[in-house]
């Protein structure tokens, strides 16, 4: 893990890694203990997106699990928007999960930047840390419950 340090009055003192501040403020990872917020940290990647930037497209297979630290994202199911997402929301686990194609598109907002994990993390993380597995799965159904009320 990347440790940063700052001066402290009685010299250097490590702190936190930007990734790890940053999932912490997620409410899939919120109770994940710090060591196991740490080894998430280390498996994801962070990315930035332009304005109108597509990210996933409808259709297409998918291997990748995003998070939005920061700005806006417009899911997309054939020609209609459906929803904007923002930080803390999260994007490409159902394709991970079932193997199927991307079930909508998803299109970069201003200032949009994501972790991302593969799904050779992803599968194992799920695996080991049932807490996030609960999570995942309550994110999922209230997914489900929302598209069925529209």
């Amino acid at each position: 893990m990347p440790v940063s340090l700052r001066r402290s009055v009685n010299g250097y003192a490590p702190e936190m890694s930007t990734m790890s501040d940053s999932l912490r403020a997620v409410p899939l990872f919120s109770d994940l203990p710090d060591r196991e917020l740490r080894s998430l940290a280390e498996s994801m990647q962070e990315r930035s997106y332009k304005d109108g930037q597509e990210v996933l497209v409808e259709g297409e297979g998918g291997i990748g699990f995003f998070v939005i630290l920061d700005g806006s994202a417009r899911v997309s199911v054939g020609a209609d928007e459906v929803r904007t997402l923002g930080p803390g929301d999260s994007f490409g686990e159902m394709a991970i999960i079932d193997g199927q194609a991307r079930s909508a598109s998803i299109t970069a907002g201003e200032g949009l930047r994501c972790a991302g994990m593969t799904q050779w993390h992803f599968k194992p993380f799920v695996r080991d840390h049932p807490e996030f597995a609960w999570a995942i799965m309550q994110a999922l159904v209230r997914r489900v419950r929302d598209a069925e009320s529209r």
